[in-house]
């Protein structure tokens, strides 16, 4: 059955975080419709095993293509080294798209060819990510920083607290004596705390994130299969996992404005 192209786009994520490319894909297709799930009883997805995380890919895919999404987008890298290829195995005609660091563009933004990589645990061991550091950074030096306990201050709202401070500049600070030039947000929950991040390290730093190229691969990808929305959108539904009044108090400060937060199903 043909999806019909005024549909909603299904999106999630381990938690919040996500929702910097949820704004990104507003800010591009402002027709389009928007459904985000925050599966944040599970936050963060670094830490639990692929095995998990596919098994929750399933399921929030099944859940957000039942609310009748035309098109999904994994807006975690973690989530999307786990578990996209098994999706697009079980859905090869759905849009499909998920989130990698940006080591390509970052490579090619480095003067100093040293480029620093801010990312969940999970994400910097992985074969996907390693195989992005042979196919992109074969000129350059790459340095990793796993940064625990940032997505968590995240979805707590702690965009600019002491503690976070404190946390960021830890993770910072030996990527800057190695002397990076670049630093790789790799983690869809990491935009949020850009104005931070920016007042920590030299205006001369550039700071990647992948937000706004998958944005243009969404838009890509709908007008590829003439599901482009005429419009006019619906205003965005979310789900949580956890709390959702939690997410309801963060919302205004990480989407801009307020919604309700509904529950997810017990059955996801």
């Amino acid at each position: 059955m043909r999806r019909v192209s005024n549909a909603p786009i299904g999106v999630f994520d381990s938690g919040v975080g996500g929702l910097s490319v949820l704004g990104e894909i507003r800010a591009l297709l402002p027709n389009e419709s928007l459904l985000y799930v925050a599966d944040s009883g599970h936050v963060p997805y670094g830490e639990k095993s692929p095995e998990f995380i596919r098994e929750r890919c399933r399921v929030l895919a099944e859940f957000l293509l039942a609310q009748g999404a035309k098109a999904l987008v994994l807006a975690c890298n973690t989530a999307t080294v786990a578990g996209v290829a098994e999706l697009r195995e079980l859905y090869p005609q759905l849009p499909l798209v998920g989130m990698e660091p940006a080591v390509k563009p970052a490579a090619a933004a480095t003067q100093s060819g040293v480029v620093g990589v801010l990312a969940t645990t999970g994400t910097l061991k992985s074969a996907k990510f390693a195989a992005l550091l042979d196919r992109f950074a074969n000129d350059v030096r790459v340095i990793t920083q796993p940064c625990p306990g940032l997505v968590e201050r995240i979805e707590a709202g702690e965009l600019d607290s002491q503690a976070t401070r404190e946390l960021l500049q830890g993770f910072v600070a030996p990527l800057l004596a190695e002397g990076c030039d670049t630093l790789i947000l790799g983690c869809t929950h990491y935009p949020f705390i850009k104005p931070l991040l920016r007042s920590l390290v030299p205006e001369s730093i550039s700071l990647i994130d992948t937000g706004a190229a998958v944005a243009r691969q969404v838009q890509r990808l709908l007008a590829g299969h003439d599901l482009l929305a005429s419009g006019p959108a619906q205003p965005a539904q979310f789900w949580s996992s956890g709390d959702p009044a939690a997410m309801q108090r963060v919302l205004p400060l990480l989407w801009g404005e307020a919604a309700l937060v509904s529950g997810l199903p017990s059955t996801v």
